[in-house]
């Protein structure tokens, strides 16, 4: 995506018109329309003030990311008594058959043992919760896949 691209995302979740944004920064319309387009780049200032006026880093309007904000958005609309209500495994076996299959393949008590000891040295080690936990260990075990780590 490109960073008028970007902008102009960035703008249109904050709610704001190019009019409305230009009034808020001392430019005009025209000015927002030529970032968004990408005929010109705010400088360095604007930029920052731009970051300012839709609530986000510069570092996040630079890397901004429609989808992810929508689905960020879209995670936080949902509450904890719905997501407890959610078969995960289920939702994402969809995209993702293995998670509906493995379970017959799979020797899991061979597996389970290790994994409960990693979770328990995290909340020995560190305090986290079950969840948080888990969450870290998917973290790692995602990151070794990935070959970072």
């Amino acid at each position: 995506m490109s960073l008028g691209s970007n902008l102009y995302q960035a703008r249109r979740k904050s709610g704001l018109s190019q009019e409305n944004a230009a009034e808020k920064l001392g430019v005009s319309r025209q000015t927002i329309s030529k970032w968004e387009t990408d005929e010109t780049l705010p400088d360095i200032r604007q930029s920052k003030r731009l970051a300012v006026l839709y609530h986000m880093t510069l570092d996040e309007l630079i890397e901004f990311d429609a989808d992810e904000q929508e689905m960020q958005t879209m995670i936080d609309s949902v509450s904890e008594e719905a997501q407890a209500k959610i078969n995960w495994n289920r939702v994402w076996s969809k995209r993702y058959p293995v998670l509906s299959t493995y379970r017959d393949k799979v020797r899991t008590g061979d597996y389970a043992p290790q994994l409960g000891e990693m979770l328990t040295r995290l909340h020995a080690d560190y305090g986290y919760n079950a969840t948080d936990a888990v969450l870290v260990l998917k973290d790692i075990l995602a990151r070794v896949w990935k070959g970072e780590l």
